[in-house]
């Protein structure tokens, strides 16, 4: 039987260690690149983007708002048309901020009412 010395294990508990550290060390830089990328100023602008198009509720109040807005202005546009008054084009514009907001809540509704069934 031979004898295993003291030393010669302690060897080989050392190289393992070193070994483990360089393969740590690896995984480390590995992460650090990704992390880094990650946090380039593009990567969060595309990411960003990429988060609110694929979820479904901030296109729908997009959607909602859009379809507002555009039914607020057409109003506006109609009712007020090219007048030069003051007066006139101010109420134009409290009118069409309000049925902007009437139009997105009842649009918003019917969304929501549609999905419940």
């Amino acid at each position: 039987m031979k004898k295993i010395s003291l030393k010669s294990v302690l060897h080989e508990k050392i190289l393992i260690v070193e070994n483990q550290q360089k393969q740590d060390l690896l995984e480390l830089r590995k992460q650090f690149h990704v992390t880094y990328e990650s946090l380039k100023p593009i990567n969060l602008i595309k990411n960003t983007f990429q988060e609110v198009t694929s979820s479904s509720d901030i296109k729908n109040n997009l959607l909602n708002n859009a379809i507002g807005i555009a039914t607020g202005f057409i109003t506006k546009k109609v009712l007020v048309g090219a007048s030069h008054n003051p007066i006139k084009r101010i109420l134009g514009t409290v009118l069409e901020f309000v049925i902007a907001n009437v139009v997105t809540k009842k649009v918003a509704q019917v969304n929501h009412d549609s999905d419940s069934n």
